[in-house]
């Protein structure tokens, strides 16, 4: 061959690693209670290292679902057909309990278990969104007895059992959610599909519905205007002994990215639905489904931000320019060191959450008035992060990183539905500062938390300025993700005092907590120590 064609300087494949080689996953795992888990999130880490793993995630990637609504003789049918890879995917997540497996362990720490483990399948986020739903979907069900009798036991069940038919007949089921509609968006208040009783908790819904990710799923939750106000239904794809259910897929949604996440347009013509809740609680019914959801949207946020950051340190460990390591020259060092601060603080931040999680749904108060807050906080915070953070790590590969086959672009796409998903930066940002002034004991158990780490000067400062931001409301609304983003700060700012290793915590007080933090990464000031930073968001790959 010809000597051009020889293959000098290039990185190699980032595979076989263990993406559950993650410092402070591992160390948030045992703090939070679930350092019995440990074995297995190593297990679902190896998994998505590995060669197999890869290729179902670039498999799904560029062959998405594909709807079908009529069968060949003009029988409307409404299938979404999906290549054997994502069955694949979902049978792993499924089978590691990555779904609603938690409700079902009564182990202290099972939600931080699994947290962890969805963090470690960082594969493909489109089948991640059906495994979150299912999750999210059991404490807003549990408000109907009955239907969580009927239906939580094959939610929680370690199998996967794709297919329309009769849920009864299944031995595992999928939920999603049917919320969003056209004139509404986040005012689901908006809403205009309608619920007209037909039987004993039964109702007819008729509408249309703008987003409905998985339409595959085997039940969904969704709200519509009853004669007593907006509520909240569970709508079975197929009905009790085998007939479909009046609910028709128009289209499915172009995406930016999330490709193998077949989300559409439906129409529901007198579909049957349960009353889940009380009529007129709508809203109120799924606010603890939207707490596990937003979890989720923090979980892939880190996830995405772990997996750019670790591309971007291969990277620069094998690159050579200019006679040097990339990772040896100092304002790539810059760079990284404030890519895994970043990485850190997030990963740090969403651990503690689900420790709050898991003690909120055992009915600890405090945790819960903590979780209330610091989900809407870091909802809003991390998710912004994300896909800054992703663009710098594709920025370190250069033009290799804006080539598909490096992986980062997709992350790249990925990482802004987080911040969009149950909540944009603005609602999410503003639903934090509703806490605060008709939760008030949110306010005070978030100060509890962040003044642990008190002693720390730039901290200290950090919290008395945003002491400053609340006290005035006027044009609080105005100013709501200024305070939220300090608020954020504080949090992941106390977090790694106490927790993270000193060069880390020093790290992120000394550019985050500053009034001229400069904001892009690799702004990072001089005199720090950067090499215990990289090295914990460095994997090793095994050599051929």
């Amino acid at each position: 061959m010809d000597m051009t064609h020889e293959v000098l300087n290039q990185v190699p494949p980032l595979v076989g690693h263990s993406t559950a080689d993650d410092p402070a996953l591992i160390e948030g795992l045992r703090r939070e209670g679930a350092a019995w888990a440990e074995d297995e999130v190593r297990e679902v880490g190896r998994l998505a290292g590995s060669a197999q793993a890869q290729e179902w995630a670039d498999l799904v990637e560029h062959h998405p679902p594909v709807l079908r609504t009529h069968d060949r003789y003009g029988h409307r049918i409404d299938e979404v057909d999906y290549i054997p890879a994502y069955h694949q995917l979902m049978q792993t997540a499924v089978s590691h309990g990555l779904h609603a497996a938690p409700w079902a362990d009564e182990r202290p720490g099972a939600h931080v278990a699994r947290a962890a483990k969805f963090m470690a399948w960082s594969v493909d986020a489109g089948h991640g969104c059906p495994i979150s739903m299912t999750y999210a979907v059991v404490p807003a069900l549990r408000q109907n007895p009955s239907l969580a009798a009927q239906f939580e036991p094959l939610l929680v069940n370690r199998e996967y059992d794709f297919g329309l038919r009769d849920p009864a007949a299944k031995r595992g089921l999928i939920a999603g959610m049917s919320m969003t509609e056209k004139q509404g968006g986040s005012d689901v208040r908006a809403n205009t599909t309608t619920a007209t009783q037909v039987g004993d908790g039964a109702y007819a819904l008729t509408g249309h519905k703008w987003f409905t990710s998985a339409p595959m799923s085997d039940l969904f939750l969704t709200l519509a205007q009853a004669p007593g106000g907006l509520s909240c239904f569970l709508v079975p794809r197929v009905l009790p002994g085998g007939d479909r259910n009046a609910m028709s897929l128009m289209r499915l949604k172009d995406k930016l990215g999330n490709h193998s996440n077949a989300s559409s347009e439906i129409e529901y013509d007198g579909a049957t639905g349960w009353l889940v809740g009380e009529e007129g609680r709508g809203v109120r019914t799924i606010v603890e489904m939207v707490n596990m959801t937003r979890l989720d949207c923090v979980i892939g946020s880190s996830m995405g931000m772990r997996s750019a950051l670790v591309q971007a340190t291969h990277h620069a460990r094998h690159r050579r320019a200019f006679g040097t390591a990339l990772v040896d020259q100092p304002l790539m060092r810059n760079v990284l060191a404030d890519m895994a601060v970043e990485s850190e603080a997030a990963t740090t931040t969403m651990m503690r959450l689900a420790g709050a999680n898991d003690l909120a749904v055992q009915g600890d108060s405090q945790e819960g008035a903590f979780r209330r807050i610091a989900l809407a906080v870091s909802k809003y915070y991390i998710c912004k992060r994300g896909p800054v953070l992703a663009g710098e790590a594709l920025e370190c590969l250069g033009g290799n990183g804006y080539i598909e086959d490096s992986g980062l672009p997709r992350i790249y796409r990925e990482l802004p539905l987080l911040s969009i998903w149950e909540g944009s930066g603005s609602v999410a940002a503003l639903d934090a500062l509703r806490a605060i002034a008709k939760e008030p004991q949110t306010l005070d158990a978030f100060f509890d938390e962040v003044e642990q780490a008190s002693g720390e000067t730039r901290l200290d400062d950090a919290v008395a300025r945003l002491k400053k931001e609340l006290t005035a409301f006027d044009d609080i609304e105005l100013r709501a993700r200024r305070v939220v983003e300090l608020m954020a700060l504080v949090l992941q700012g106390s977090l790694l005092v106490r927790h993270a290793p000193s060069a880390v915590a020093d790290a992120f007080c000394a550019s985050r907590l500053s009034r001229d933090w400069g904001g892009a990464f690799g702004t990072l000031p001089a005199g720090l120590d950067l090499g215990p930073i990289i090295d914990r968001a460095v994997v090793e790959v095994p050599t051929a």
